[in-house]
């Protein structure tokens, strides 16, 4: 016989007045707290509707500027190797202080590292503008740029993770974040074609002229939202051994653990994108730069899609993250062996909507689970993982598409993922098992009622 816990259970909360005093026990339902649902419920914060406003401009700049860069040092050097060394400045500042970052995210107002580091960004972009368009830059001065970029980026991203907890309810916080990454992909589209057009007509160095106008956004959208509406989570003082501390929170959470897992997994594997797209297009299907830049297309459109939908439903699950991370290897694996270019696409867009619904859920699930005094520090690991995983990653992978085949690497950039769900699948199917082997069996209905109690007074915390 199965007993179900009801949902819609009344229960007593207590009413405080502005000044904190108790007026006394108040009755609620869950239909009093039942918040806004959908991909778009997060829209319907004035705050998050301020916060995603200038997060569009940002992300659009990042993708012209990605573009602009790469660009810009392949012509000072015209040498790939330099394009690698690039990125590697540029992503190697988050492996050396991506953890320390996420501390001091914890210890200092999100708000006020944000609006620092949008600043500084905007201050760098421009300078590289200025002496891009007077003709006086040379590669040293990219690579300053992009270590520079690097270091704004590992104290930047663990902040913006966390912040959004802080713009949105709770109960929006799904939504936010899906929303978050369907701007990101719908700038994928927009930002590269932009900066397309300007290299071609009025070149380079505006391209970055332009990016760092774009930093107004953000910068300005920050200043207007109020405090008062904002839900931020309590400063943690500077104490020594809070990472240690961190780190045994995260022994006794293996769920957030098994989640981080899987999300560095598909970044340090499965999204090598650059490497065997590029591969696929030239020696799978015979075609050039056109056919690379219609396969980013339509992984931007299925991610764009995917990253709407996982806004909507409740609260991800551990074995949600874990199955759409198993099925976004095995399309990747199955579009390394396509047969012909329109399967082939289909399966881009596919994967693209996947792995956004993965993502969304793994981060969100992660926000939600962590303490809020420790959101800053596991999100720092989090984006560690997930982002610093590429230069190691990444030369495996372009050894065995150079040597195998694009569609060996591909293929290997799509089981590797898909073998860690398993993992984790058993993971915590074994975890599973025990606890409920350890689960004390009532004695008689009065021990089965006191059971029912706590576990209705868990769900309700």
């Amino acid at each position: 016989m199965e007993f179900q816990i009801n949902r819609r259970r009344p229960r007593i909360e207590t009413d405080k007045t502005d000044e904190g005093d108790q007026k006394g026990p108040l009755l609620t339902t869950a239909e009093a707290h039942r918040q806004p649902r959908g991909a778009f419920a997060a829209l319907s914060s004035r705050s998050y509707r301020i916060y995603i406003g200038g997060q569009s401009l940002a992300n659009a700049g990042s993708w012209m500027q990605s573009i602009a860069q790469d660009w810009l040092i392949f012509n000072l050097t015209h040498s790939s190797t330099a394009v690698g060394v690039t990125m590697a400045l540029q992503f190697g500042p988050i492996l050396l202080f991506g953890l320390h970052a996420g501390a001091v995210a914890d210890r200092v107002s999100k708000r006020r590292i944000l609006l620092i580091t949008q600043t500084l960004s905007g201050i760098a972009t421009a300078a590289l503008a200025v002496i891009t368009i007077t003709g006086a830059v040379r590669p040293v001065y990219v690579y300053a740029f992009a270590l520079a970029s690097g270091m704004i980026l590992a104290f930047d991203s663990p902040a913006r993770q966390a912040f959004v907890t802080e713009v949105v309810p709770e109960g929006r916080l799904r939504a936010a974040i899906s929303l978050n990454a369907a701007v990101f992909q719908a700038a994928r589209l927009i930002g590269p074609a932009i900066a397309s057009l300007l290299i071609a007509t009025v070149g380079t160095g505006w391209v970055f002229a332009v990016n760092a106008a774009c930093y107004l956004g953000p910068t300005i959208g920050l200043l207007m939202l109020r405090p008062s509406e904002l839900q931020p989570a309590p400063v943690v003082p500077k104490a020594r051994g809070s990472m240690a501390a961190t780190a045994r929170y995260l022994r006794r959470r293996p769920d957030v653990l098994w989640t981080i897992f899987l999300v560095g997994m598909l970044g340090t594997f499965g999204l090598n994108f650059p490497i065997v797209l590029t591969a696929m297009a030239k020696s799978a299907f015979g075609g050039n730069a056109g056919t690379y830049g219609l396969f980013n297309i339509v992984i931007g459109l299925g991610s764009a899609g995917g990253a709407v939908l996982a806004g909507a439903g409740t609260r991800p699950r551990t074995r949600a993250i874990v199955a759409s991370a198993a099925v976004f290897g095995a399309l990747e694996a199955a579009a390394a062996l396509a047969p012909d270019l329109a399967v082939f696409l289909a399966l881009l867009i596919a994967m693209g909507f996947v792995n956004l619904v993965c993502q969304a859920m793994a981060n969100a699930s992660v926000q939600l689970a962590v303490d809020p005094e420790l959101r800053g520090r596991v999100m720092g690991l989090y984006m560690l993982v997930f982002i610093g995983g590429t230069p190691f990653g990444a030369p495996v992978i372009g050894a065995i598409t150079s040597h195998f085949g694009a569609r060996a690497g591909m293929f290997v950039c799509g089981v590797v993922p898909a073998v860690a769900a398993v993992v984790v699948a058993a993971a915590v199917a074994r975890r599973t098992r025990k606890e409920r082997q350890a689960r004390p069996a009532p004695s008689d209905w009065e021990d089965l009622e006191t059971l029912l109690g706590e576990s209705a007074l868990q769900e309700q915390a």
